[in-house]
């Protein structure tokens, strides 16, 4: 309580109390503003906040829960404050003009994360009784999914939701279920761990090359964080040979296809730089601040350019330990993890959108005829919502190739040729063309006054 001033009422104390108070949280609280003004070709969103570790991460991760393409961005967080810019455009390469999505962005990114739900998601902190997340991890091999839902099915557990990664040889999934007797979440212990123990030896197979592991909880989690996750801890970034030991990643597709990451040192500012030249995609960014995350790097300066269908990223990180990057092995290591989390999400092969009435059962039934067509899941998307179901798969052969379009047409006669959809051109939606530029590092974020105070007191400074 605010001891009485002489000469002052107590009404008059409680307000400058008050306005203290408004200030405190006026300094702590995220400004965020969002402008589309300032550029011709996409909104600007702008993020001043105090620094901590992560921030980064969750910014990034607001924007891509909402699908949006983020073409450039600016970051600078030295000391205690964290300032970012972000250029985005929507799935179709516009600029925002939904009100309630930019006053959902401004409520998200000014407000701790973990406060609020996932904006259009199902499975959030709302709904966290209501569903069963299991997460599996092993060895992949063709008619693994279909392996893996028939045994939810026979156990009467119910897919609400699901996202499949592979790469690499390794499979990461997340599933999200009810059972199928109430319509919530499984309750019973018994049912819990058989269903543990069977997905556990569907995941093994008959390989023991590498570990397979279940985990069946009840806590919320991001999907896509949190598969990222599971692979990184399964460590997708190396490669077995075929007596089980350890070699380099292969270089997949043409050399062209293959990511450029670099690392050096800036020693005079004791950074560590890293470089990633690339195919653009949605998410990219998100992919790759992710990984550095995981490997308990921050952030400190970063400028992201894409331009076309290729990208220019540059990242100035320490570990958070303060240091940056010394050993040969740790930079070949971060290298390789990079790569993996660029590639983990590329989806290889031919998408299909199954879109029907749910009923019990359909998941099993339709993998099951992939697997007997000799069609192999390489990417997975199960969504429901309400009695409907939108799910997204990528097939190939069993042998990682293209599938033969005969095969296909069977498969959509078997399922039904409305309800099973091939959608070929899902990678890059179109975008207005934007104005040439000039590839830049980030001795280039300096423009604004504000940058070349930061520039001037040496607060910040060009790798170049």
């Amino acid at each position: 309580m605010p001891a009485s001033v002489p000469g002052m009422d107590w009404s008059s104390s409680l307000d400058v109390y008050d306005e203290y108070e408004k200030l405190i949280i006026r300094m702590n609280t995220p400004r965020v503003v969002i402008d589309n003004a300032v550029c011709e070709n996409a909104t600007l969103v702008k993020v001043d906040s105090a620094n901590k570790h992560g921030i980064l991460l969750e910014a990034v991760q607001v924007l891509t829960e909402l699908n949006l393409n983020i073409n450039k961005a600016y970051v600078s967080s030295d000391g205690r404050w964290f300032m970012d810019v972000f250029h985005v455009t929507d799935e179709n390469g516009r600029k925002l003009t939904d009100e309630g999505v930019i006053g959902y962005i401004e409520k998200r990114l000014a407000t701790n994360p973990c406060v609020l739900p996932l904006f259009g998601k199902p499975v959030g902190l709302d709904a966290v009784a209501e569903h069963t997340a299991i997460e599996l991890t092993g060895t992949d091999r063709p008619g693994l999914l279909s392996e893996i839902f028939a045994v939810l099915g026979d156990l009467k557990c119910n897919v609400v939701e699901a996202e499949v990664w592979t790469h690499n040889r390794r499979v990461a999934c997340l599933v999200y279920v009810t059972d199928e007797d109430t319509g919530a979440a499984i309750e019973d212990q018994q049912k819990i761990c058989k269903t543990e123990e069977l997905l556990l030896n569907v995941m093994r197979g008959n390989s023991n090359i590498r570990e397979a592991k279940t985990v069946v909880s009840m806590g919320f989690t991001h999907t896509e964080r949190r598969l990222h996750q599971l692979m990184f801890a399964d460590r997708d970034y190396d490669k077995l040979d075929e007596t089980g030991g350890r070699a380099s990643l292969p270089l997949k597709g043409n050399d062209n296809a293959k990511p450029l990451v670099t690392v050096d040192n800036c020693l005079d500012r004791g950074y560590s730089v890293v470089t990633v030249q690339c195919k653009d995609r949605p998410k990219l960014l998100f992919d790759i601040v992710c990984s550095l995350t995981d490997m308990e790097y921050v952030v400190f300066h970063a400028t992201i350019d894409s331009q076309g269908p290729q990208t220019f990223q540059e990242y100035y990180i320490r570990h958070t330990d303060g240091r940056p990057v010394y050993s040969e092995a740790e930079k070949q290591r971060l290298i390789q993890c990079l790569e993996a989390a660029i590639r983990r999400r590329a989806s290889e092969g031919m998408r299909l959108e199954l879109c029907t009435n749910d009923r019990v059962g359909l998941l099993s039934e339709v993998t099951r005829i992939f697997r007997e067509n000799g069609m192999s899941v390489t990417k997975a998307e199960v969504s429901t919502r309400g009695d409907k179901v939108a799910d997204v798969f990528y097939v190939t052969d069993t042998a990682g190739n293209p599938v033969d379009a005969k095969t296909v047409e069977a498969v959509r006669q078997e399922i039904g040729l409305s309800i099973l959809q091939v959608k070929d051109d899902y990678m890059h939606p179109k975008s207005p063309p934007r104005e040439p530029a000039i590839r830049f590092s980030i001795g280039d974020l300096f423009k604004s006054k504000s940058e070349r105070i930061l520039y001037s007191l040496g607060l910040i400074k060009s790798y170049s």
